[in-house]
């Protein structure tokens, strides 16, 4: 796949040469095979199901979202709500408060389709996490690589991501990119991949500062996407998302994204899912999940 248009990630040119940027494979063929998705996931370490979810109650989320920030003053009133123009200036990114009472959000995220899709895949009951994360990201640098796992690895491994665009993301919006064969780095499943960003070392001189939350480790894997692909090979691999599409892919499925050049906000969420017959990572269970907060630090002897 060669573009046209130059494509960045944290200002960096991505190489599009075949051998080093490419699509997602659809899987849509393997819907009704239970057993191929599981082969594909294992081969992949994601699964790419363009239009597979319901559109009316993706634009519905989007209405939703959007009407909120409008109304709290962020976005350009000179422009519809719904086209997502950000007021210039204005810094946005990580907003799951606007997961709170969003009855579109959750009837998209955690019923119908959604759900039956990770029995089908997982085999079981599914247990979905209750924190959801919600991405309204401003014109600028995309999010750096990394894994999953470190953020919320206290639990299963067996734990997926549900990554879905909420409205059309073209290039130019910034849309999620995964480095091709990363799940099978054994390397970095035992080094980077076995660290939690709310543990600290008690009996160091700043514990304090980690305990309260103060300091912490960002769990970035790095900040330079192309010199990552040159350590670890593999293709990025990403495509321009349409309502409706379904990005899943594992713990250990290094991730980034391209960055947002346009001037709309780039919406999306991020919830997890397991089976509910094994164990799950408590910061995000319950009613008001702990999350990263002082309750999710974790102190241990280094």
């Amino acid at each position: 796949m060669k573009l046209m248009q130059k494509l960045t990630s944290l200002g960096r040119e991505l190489d599009q040469s075949p051998e080093k940027f490419g699509v997602l494979r659809d899987s849509n063929d393997a819907l009704q095979d239970p057993l191929e998705l599981r082969k594909r996931m294992a081969e992949d370490g994601y699964l790419y199901l363009p239009g597979y979810l319901d559109k009316a109650q993706v634009m519905a989320t989007r209405r939703e979202m959007t009407g909120r920030l409008a109304a709290e003053g962020s976005l350009d009133p000179a422009f519809d709500p719904m086209e997502a123009v950000l007021k210039p200036g204005l810094p946005l990114s990580l907003r799951s408060d606007l997961a709170k009472n969003n009855a579109p959000m959750h009837e998209l995220l955690y019923t119908g389709r959604m759900m039956d899709f990770y029995r089908a895949l997982l085999g079981g009951e599914v247990l979905h996490y209750d924190y959801t994360w919600v991405r309204a990201v401003a014109p600028g640098k995309g999010t750096p690589p990394h894994l999953d796992i470190v953020y919320m690895g206290r639990g299963t491994s067996n734990l997926f991501t549900a990554w879905v665009p909420i409205g059309d993301v073209t290039f130019d919006l910034g849309g999620l990119m995964v480095l091709e064969g990363s799940h099978r780095l054994k390397r970095l499943k035992e080094t980077y991949g076995q660290r939690d960003v709310d543990s600290y070392c008690s009996n160091r001189p700043e514990a304090e500062k980690y305990a309260s939350g103060e300091k912490w480790w960002n769990g970035w894997l790095s900040n330079d996407p192309v010199q990552l692909q040159k350590t670890f090979g593999g293709r990025w691999l990403t495509t321009e998302y349409k309502v409706g599409d379904l990005l899943t892919f594992s713990m250990f499925t290094i991730h980034a994204s391209l960055d947002n050049p346009s001037k709309h906000v780039r919406f999306s969420t991020d919830s997890r899912y397991q089976l509910a017959s094994e164990p799950a990572d408590e910061r995000w269970i319950g009613q008001s999940p702990p999350g990263h907060g002082k309750a999710g630090k974790r102190g241990k002897i280094c």
